[in-house]
């Protein structure tokens, strides 16, 4: 997830090798990059000096004395990852290792408006570092429940976001905060939290976000594959043969959104006449045995496997991970399996790991946390950081 090119085995890039875990000593260092062990100590010393590095403990012992290990430095300072949803905000503060330090959820309704939004979220990030001991917080960045315009953090009609449509939030919340920040999709973002949650091992990776509504990110090579416009992976309008023909806000029908999220859910069941609104109502009822909640919930992961099929067998991933609140519901879950093994080619799915969220309620503001982090310690500002000291 670099965006800024660098000359190889400057110390920002031995930086970047152990950030990323591929380095835990001086002597990986010089292994990896072919430098002499005398420049790679030069390079680590300057790094150690200016607070980007420090010295963890003692590695393995390959024969002599143990290396000793190297570590990113914590400082003092957090980052801000803030996973916007339609009711709540979800914060948690990430210091430089990328461990979160302390996290909250918040309620919040985006019928407010941006500004009183991002404003509301923006208080609720002070009075949490203030908190966590008055850490200085250096960044803040947001996921948002639609599709975000990755050249110009615009939002692209988002379903269920009145007001919202066209409005550079990006610009907004640096307005507000006066930092460095990152705007994204959820979905986007919840797949980088994963990924990071689960150490990197899953360098092919689809995450799927199935609660109110539907959407889906994509890890390539361990990077989010955006697309021309950022828009990559947006499931949630994607038409489904012989689906109910319920109308959607793009002007079609039977998109996956309007027959499989949450949203659907809860309307089908007010529909069969339950006394019902809200999707964690229909998880209790599935969860106590309701046959109509279950079936709903069973069909709706079928109707998205059918869509998630067809990624399958086109992008061939190491793992398909299934979070937000739905994937607390197995009835769903299963429906999803279902529809993998019965539409994807054998050779697609006989390795592939399918599994609920291990990041959870905190995915999405890992993942956009972890962004930021990425390009406030992205090996070109750190070398540049490093001249002007």
């Amino acid at each position: 997830m670099r965006t800024l090119t660098q000359a190889p085995h400057s110390a920002g890039e031995l930086f970047r090798l152990v950030r990323t875990g591929q380095a835990r000593s001086r002597a990986d260092l010089a292994r990896l990059t072919g430098l002499s062990p005398s420049t790679v100590a030069l390079r680590v010393e300057e790094l150690v000096a200016h607070g980007y590095v420090e010295e963890v403990g003692h590695g393995e012992s390959s024969g002599g004395r143990r290396p000793r290990a190297l570590g990113v430095r914590a400082d003092e300072s957090v980052v801000a990852g803030v996973d916007l949803g339609e009711s709540h905000a979800t914060i948690a503060l990430l210091d430089r290792r990328g461990e979160i330090v302390a996290s909250t959820v918040d309620s919040v309704t985006l019928l407010d408006g941006v500004r009183s939004v991002v404003v509301q979220v923006w208080e609720s990030i002070v009075r949490l570092a203030e908190q966590h001991g008055g850490v200085r917080v250096e960044g803040i960045a947001m996921s948002l429940p639609g599709p975000v315009d990755a050249r110009t953090s615009r939002l692209l009609a988002p379903m269920r976001m009145p007001g919202w449509n066209g409005v550079d939030v990006g610009e907004v919340l640096g307005s507000v905060t006066g930092l460095p920040f990152l705007i994204d999709n959820d979905a986007n973002a919840m797949a980088v939290g994963e990924y990071v949650e689960r150490g990197g091992v899953h360098e092919q990776l689809v995450f799927v976000k199935a609660g109110s509504g539907i959407g889906c990110g994509i890890v390539v090579d361990g990077s989010v594959y955006r697309g021309f416009r950022g828009v990559a992976g947006d499931i949630s309008h994607v038409a489904l043969h012989g689906a109910p023909p319920v109308s959607c806000s793009c002007g079609r029908v039977g998109c996956l959104d309007v027959v499989a999220s949450g949203t659907a859910i809860v309307d089908a069941l007010k529909e069969a006449g339950e006394p019902i609104d809200s999707l964690e109502q229909v998880l209790e009822l599935a969860q106590n045995a309701h046959p109509k909640a279950t079936g709903l919930l069973r069909e709706a992961g079928a109707r998205t496997g059918e869509v998630l099929a067809t990624i399958i067998n086109f992008f061939n991933p190491q793992a398909l991970i299934v979070g937000g609140r739905l994937a607390t519901a197995d009835a769903f879950v299963a429906g999803i399996r279902q529809a993998l093994f019965t539409l994807c080619l054998p050779m697609s799915t006989d390795t592939l790991e399918i599994e609920v969220s291990r990041a959870g309620v905190l995915a999405g503001a890992r993942g956009v946390g972890w962004e930021l982090l990425d390009s406030i310690l992205d090996p070109a500002r750190i070398d540049a950081a490093l001249r002007i000291a």
